[in-house]
């Protein structure tokens, strides 16, 4: 069991430093990016090569019911080989013991990789990055709110009170005294990032009443993932610890901004080690362009799966910090797409289209299909935006409905990302928003039951 410690990331074993290991949770994201997996004793964990999960877990809405016929061969559970990544170890400092989690990996019985498991999905996009001899590099922000607790779906979400006991205020963004209302929970998301090894780049009240935003410094698109993925779930728990919720829905309250999770793209030549999008002499090559006509051509059809469920299309609305359109602009944040101030070496491309609800490796999967496709493709983009983009018109799709019909046709984006993904994935999401047109609303009964 020693000799199994020492090969441990530095931030687990120094977590372990003195204690006793107790139990190991094996992990895998499903489609909408929950944790799926078993716990295990520790001793059973360093004597296992690899556990067994069904494929369903790939199958299921997040409801809990299953896309139709969304095996090839009919619904039929066959069992995943996981095996785990160790460089993903990391502590679970919330527990009542010693605990660590893992992510793992999915194969079939023949050692293939699951071609409709998230985190192989994006292993999937990266590779063909590195064929062509680029090393994608990304930079996540992550928008959330901190709520009241909220036990009765039938009752609107509220902002949670802060340490003054007044209910969050909106429009303060930027705020430290803002900040500092929700200082204990804040205290514990940077002590259990700490435990865990993760480095946050900085943390900043936002535009709506509890909305927080965390920075993560830029990196490998897998491992930013795997970070994403455990911050949704470390930032969850250090709330519950303090009586409130943090909810990563896009657009929770009604007129209160959303929350996305902008992606900033860059690309390093493996061979030399410079920025790609950037020429001998400082400035903007034709893969730069090339990339951002990538994603005014692509994100329309990507759409639907950085923004998966209904609820997703409530941000994009004129004037609520989010895009309505594929516009791009230097240091604009009213365009979907905008270039940051930055120097040669720094230069990227941030999308701003993104949802915070989105698979995080899903999210950065397709946004980074997206520039493939445009560096391949070799399109030029639509001339540089100036002014307020919410003046015009908007050009992403506005319902779960429509974005699923671009999603289903765009075959150029399947074959990046997989043709059996795009499958499966068309499948569940269109039985959930078929669920979803089942369900009457409460403002549908209040306007229409007597008024039609």
């Amino acid at each position: 069991m020693s000799d199994w410690i020492n090969t441990l990331p530095d931030a687990a074993r120094a977590y372990l430093d003195g204690r006793r290991l107790d139990e190991v949770e094996c992990i895998v994201s499903d489609l909408p990016g929950i944790a799926r997996g078993k716990a295990v004793p520790a001793s059973k964990f360093a004597k296992q090569d690899y556990f067994h999960l069904p494929d369903s877990i790939f199958y299921q809405t997040i409801t809990g019911d299953w896309g139709e016929a969304a095996d090839e061969d009919g619904f039929i559970e066959k069992d995943m080989i996981l095996k785990p990544d160790m460089s993903t170890a990391t502590a679970a400092p919330w527990t009542g013991d010693w605990t660590l989690q893992v992510i793992h990996d999915a194969y079939d019985r023949d050692g293939n990789a699951i071609p409709f498991s998230p985190r192989n999905v994006l292993k999937r996009v990266v590779d063909l990055y590195h064929k062509k001899g680029w090393e994608p590099v990304v930079a996540p922000e992550m928008e959330f709110f901190l709520v009241a607790r909220n036990l009765d779906p039938a009752h609107e979400i509220k902002p949670m009170k802060g340490r003054s006991g007044r209910p969050a205020a909106a429009r303060q963004a930027y705020s430290m005294t803002a900040v500092d209302e929700f200082g204990p929970v804040i205290d514990d998301i940077y002590d259990f990032a700490e435990a865990q090894g993760f480095e946050i780049d900085g943390i900043t009240q936002e535009g709506g009443a509890g909305q927080l935003e965390i920075n993560l410094r830029h990196g490998d698109p897998v491992k930013l993932a795997d970070e994403v993925f455990y911050f949704k779930r470390l930032i969850r728990e250090a709330a519950l610890r303090h009586d409130c919720f943090a909810t990563f829905m896009a657009k929770p309250i009604a007129n209160e901004p959303g929350s996305a999770m902008h992606i900033h793209h860059s690309l390093i030549d493996i061979e030399t080690g410079k920025n790609v999008f950037s020429g001998p002499q400082g400035g903007e090559t034709d893969a730069f362009y090339h990339f951002i006509a990538g994603l005014q051509t692509h994100l329309p059809a990507a759409l639907a799966v950085m923004a998966p469920y209904v609820n997703s299309y409530r941000r994009y609305v004129k004037d609520q910090a989010a895009p309505i359109n594929l516009e791009w602009a230097r240091d604009n944040r009213t365009t979907g797409i905008r270039v940051p101030l930055s120097g040669p070496e720094s230069r990227r491309v941030e999308n701003r289209i993104a949802g915070m609800d989105c698979n995080p490796y899903l999210g950065i999967a397709v946004s980074l299909a997206c520039g493939y496709l445009g560096l391949t493709e070799q399109d030029r983009p639509r001339r540089q935006f100036y002014g307020d983009a919410y003046e015009g018109d908007g050009d992403i799709p506005q319902v779960m409905g429509q974005a699923l019909d671009l999603f289903d046709q765009a075959h150029a984006l399947h074959q990046v990302l997989g043709p059996d993904f795009a499958r499966v994935y068309g499948i569940v999401k269109r039985s959930e928003y078929e669920e979803f047109l089942q369900v009457i609303s409460p403002w549908e009964r209040e306007h229409l039951l007597l008024n039609v």
